[in-house]
Parts: C-alpha cells; sequence; structure tokens
C-alpha cells in the first residue's frame, strides 16, 4: 500500500500548463459547442413512427462495422441517417415532401451531401412501415456494395 504522506507525481505537461487535466483552467477558453447540436438531439427525440422503425432495424444492422447516427449534422443538414465509415445517409420523406417546393429543397440537399461523399437513399414513410423487409433489403445491399468497395 502507497503512503498517503508522498506527493503526487506531477501532471504530465508540469504545473498549469493545460496538458492532462480534465478541465480548462478558469479564464481559458472552452471548445466552442456546436450550435446544431440542440436541434439534432430535439429531432431524435421527435422521431417519427417510421424514424423509429428504421432505427429500430439500423442498431441491429452489422455489415463490416456498420454504425449509423440519427440526425447526424453534415454541413448545414441533418442526417436523418448517417453511416459515415460507409459514407451512406438514409433520408424518410413524409406526404411533404410531394409538394414541389420541397422536391426542389431536397434535391439541393442531396445534391450537396453527394459533393460531400455520401450516397443518399430516400424512402417514403409509408414504405418502411408497410415494406420494413425491403427497404431493409436495399439498405443492406447498399452496404455489402460499400463494405466490398476499396476505401482511399
Amino acid at each position: 500500500m502507497q503512503n498517503a504522506s508522498f506527493p503526487l507525481p506531477p501532471r504530465s505537461g508540469g504545473e498549469g500548463s493545460g496538458v492532462g487535466g480534465f478541465l480548462p483552467k478558469i479564464g481559458e477558453r472552452q471548445r466552442k459547442s456546436d450550435a446544431r447540436v440542440p436541434r439534432a438531439r430535439q429531432l431524435r427525440r421527435a422521431m417519427t413512427d417510421a424514424e423509429r422503425r428504421l432505427w429500430w432495424h439500423l442498431r441491429g444492422l452489422r455489415v463490416g462495422g456498420t454504425h449509423f447516427r440519427r440526425q447526424a449534422t453534415i454541413g448545414p443538414y441533418f442526417a436523418d441517417f448517417a453511416c459515415h465509415e460507409f459514407k451512406l445517409v438514409i433520408e424518410l420523406d413524409g406526404g411533404g415532401h410531394a409538394q414541389q417546393s420541397q422536391i426542389i429543397t431536397d434535391r439541393a440537399r442531396t445534391r450537396f451531401l453527394e459533393s460531400q461523399g455520401y450516397r443518399v437513399l430516400r424512402f417514403w414513410n409509408n414504405d418502411v412501415l408497410r415494406e420494413t423487409e425491403a427497404v431493409m433489403t436495399v439498405i443492406y445491399e447498399t452496404l455489402k456494395e460499400a463494405a466490398a468497395a476499396p476505401h482511399p
């Protein structure tokens, strides 16, 4: 047993260097948090039935180390589901996405995500709810294809 009367060794960076500590010292600048995080959290808590069902299936999907995130921030957008390892985004669309103005917005969003190297799969909420197995087959096959391709 170590004697408690001996002083502890100095931290790796030395006294006051800020290295090795867990919290910044008073007056030191903390890393600015991403302003989108609270909105992403809110979206995660308010999932639609289709998002909830798909999330349940995606969490159990294991293809080459896949890991999906809900409401992942990519540039200015929140992707419903994203697998960064295989650069795959899954978007679920409700009836409002059939309106012309939303179609234009969705196309711009898809172009941006593709410009960042992501492949975007879009499904209607009704398809996720009624044809879950078919939707999961498309996702699974897309991931298998991505896993087989060499990564840069």
